[in-house]
């Protein structure tokens, strides 16, 4: 079953700021561990310019968003999060933005998965489009977005994909899932490897 179960509630579509936030998140994930304060975590980014944003506004912007991405992370992985592998943690992070928003959730499981497993790896634009457009019957709220905003969006998401090695050339790429990201995203009912480009039995590395 998709992450959103066909439109039970809406889709939040703030996903603009930051990409896949992996370097930003071994900041802000030792912060809680020591605080156990999400609240306490995005003040001290703020106030001391931690993620070095340009401006006030993208400084809480940016704080915002890492924090709500990281706060769907366990304890257990925001551990594994901060010693991982740049591999480990752009999984970790891809997982937690599917977390964070359904929409990339079931894009994720619907369609990114779903090619993969097809044997039709190509994945450009149009089959975000065509997504969009599928998903808009259930979620009205796709549809009162301005053009230039899901152009953007869109934009992100395929950043996103290619930051964590889901996509490169315009082909899914293979997620080579090592045994402890394995075991914590199978730790959750459904499992979250349902988000992977992966084929059982295969997607282990050490």
């Amino acid at each position: 079953m998709s992450t959103s179960a066909c439109g039970d509630r809406r889709y939040a579509m703030s996903f603009s700021t930051g990409t896949l936030l992996s370097r930003e998140s071994v900041i802000a994930a030792p912060l809680y561990l020591d605080t156990q304060d999400w609240a306490v975590v995005r003040g001290l980014l703020n106030a001391e310019n931690l993620l070095q944003a340009r401006t006030a506004s993208s400084r809480d912007r940016l704080a915002w968003e890492v924090v709500q991405r990281l706060a769907t992370l366990t304890e257990t992985e925001l551990r594994l999060l901060i010693e991982a592998s740049p591999s480990e943690r752009s999984h970790l992070m891809w997982a937690a933005a599917c977390r964070r928003y359904a929409f990339i959730g079931d894009f994720a499981e619907e369609v990114v998965r779903e090619r993969f497993l097809l044997l039709t790896p190509a994945l450009g634009y149009a089959e975000f489009d065509s997504f969009v457009r599928g998903k808009s019957l259930w979620h009205p709220e796709l549809a009162e977005l301005k053009p230039s905003t899901l152009q953007k969006l869109r934009s992100n998401l395929f950043r996103m994909l290619a930051d964590a090695g889901l996509l490169a050339n315009g082909e899914i790429t293979q997620a080579m899932v090592s045994q402890r990201v394995l075991d914590v995203l199978n730790a959750r009912v459904p499992s979250d490897l349902r988000f992977l480009p992966t084929r059982a039995g295969q997607e282990v590395t050490l």
